[in-house]
């Protein structure tokens, strides 16, 4: 028995594995973004967000999010419960070793025991065996176990990925916030002037250096500012809301934040290679995904192959407690199995048909992540490029219709101009004021989104 015991490390080790040698395909994107010039760049930690997030409100808010969301919390316990199915597939590489205690009380009547009485029997055993465990000469089960560690590891990538997007949402969710409260005091702040104006043209009009229509008129901006301000307050309670639920607990008192006009992000270098997109955790779980379905065509093919099965067991029997360990009470089983398929109704071949078309799927799956992100980070490349040109265009339209408007009112005051001149300034400074917080707001959140698709982190410059 022990020379069989001997014999199985070196069936283990004379064991072959049938997987293919992976080879990571080709990025179906260009080397560089458009508009971008290559610069060797490293790379700060992709969790560590509080590097890029300046705002002390937000930074408070991530960290709540991450501690509270429901989201992330599934996502953490998924990839715990992908760990043990790994662990379980691991541990069928090693043999599973059982202990047993047996008890038989047997009666035979007379009629069996060839003599006037029944008999009684008593058998006490003890064993220690090994039950149907395979050897992997093949790699069948080193394959699964491999195809389960790759696609534990893909899960821990899923998790980061939903972690990013939450650190995203949020900061995009209080961005929102932040600029609809500005949008709101705006709003109340030109109301405030709106119903001045009223009351002036109903003072004219009392005394009759105004026409009616005048008052009529002066009367339309304070209802079309109210029902504005009616829409934002509106807008900031489900902001708050939507942040509520992104945190997953009552928003604490928060710490005073940055203004809108400050950045709230860490500026950006020039020059990011394209390769920048095999950190973010979609990616990699794709790749994970993919190296699966790679381990699990090895499992398929050495299915063609013959398989041995061992069972042993060994131990000691006797009719009395005491003898058990007396010698020659010692018994042993070993029970080798080999299974041949010779006919399977072509099952064998359609599963390895099937886990080659999963891995030609897993390839597209691969190659479609990447694309999408590569336009993502083009997209924020872009909207950067752009946004500031814009800003201060729209900076410079808010000064001009500013100068515009305290023009209009001396001379509207002055009775040099009618009413509509001054109403016309009046309406073109607010729409100006809020196109200007809604630009400041698509850029925070355009830079935002460029940190998502980046991945997390932001490239630092090279240290000379």
């Amino acid at each position: 028995m022990p020379r069989y015991f001997l014999a199985w490390p070196a069936l283990l080790l004379a064991g072959c594995s049938l997987i293919p040698d992976y080879q990571r395909p080709a990025l179906p994107t260009p080397d560089q973004y458009p508009g971008a010039t290559a610069a060797q760049t490293r790379l700060t930690p992709g969790d560590d967000w509080r590097r890029v997030f300046h705002d002390p409100a937000l930074r408070q808010l991530i960290d709540q999010a991450l501690a509270n969301n429901r989201d992330l919390r599934v996502a953490a316990l998924t990839v715990q419960s992908y760990r043990a199915q790994y662990r379980i597939q691991r541990a069928a590489l090693l043999p599973q070793v059982d202990a047993s205690a047996q008890r038989d009380r047997e009666r035979l009547p007379a009629s069996l025991t060839g003599t006037d009485a029944a008999a009684i029997t008593d058998t006490d055993s003890v064993s220690l065996g090994v039950s149907a465990y395979e050897v992997d000469l093949f790699g069948r089960v080193r394959s699964l176990r491999d195809q389960a560690l790759l696609t534990y590891l893909g899960s821990e990538e899923a998790r980061r990925s939903v972690e990013l997007s939450l650190i995203t949402s949020v900061a995009s969710a209080y961005l929102t916030w932040r600029a609809d409260q500005a949008l709101l005091d705006l709003a109340g702040q030109t109301l405030a002037a709106d119903e001045q104006s009223l009351r002036l043209t109903t003072r004219q009009r009392q005394t009759g250096t105004v026409s009616a229509l005048d008052q009529v008129q002066a009367r339309t901006p304070v209802y079309s500012t109210r029902a504005a301000q009616s829409r934002y307050r509106r807008q900031v309670a489900e902001d708050l809301n939507q942040l509520t639920a992104l945190v997953g607990a009552p928003l604490a008192e928060l710490l005073p934040g940055l203004a809108l006009n400050q950045p709230p992000l860490a500026s950006l270098p020039a020059g990011l290679p394209s390769d920048l997109l095999q950190r973010r955790p979609d990616i990699r779980q794709a790749e994970y995904q993919l190296q699966a379905a790679n381990a699990a065509i090895g499992a398929a093919r050495a299915a063609f192959f013959p398989s041995i099965t061992l069972t042993a067991t060994a131990g000691t029997s006797s009719s009395e407690l005491s003898g058990l360990f007396r010698g020659g009470s010692g018994s042993w089983v070993f029970e080798p199995q080999l299974s041949v398929p010779i006919f399977t109704a072509g099952s064998l071949r359609a599963s390895l048909d099937y886990a080659r078309l999963q891995e030609n799927v897993q390839v597209a799956n691969y190659e479609k992540a990447i694309q999408g992100a590569f336009r993502e980070v083009a997209d924020g490349l872009a909207a950067r490029a752009t946004y500031q040109r814009q800003l201060q265009a729209q900076r410079d339209l808010v000064a001009a219709n500013e100068r515009y408007y305290r023009l209009a009112q001396h001379r509207y005051r002055s009775g040099l101009d009618s009413n509509l001149v001054f109403l016309d300034a009046q309406r073109s400074l607010f729409t100006a004021q809020e196109s200007l917080i809604t630009d400041q707001l698509a850029q925070w959140v355009a830079e935002v989104n460029l940190y998502g698709a980046l991945g997390g982190g932001w490239p630092a410059p090279p240290q000379g």
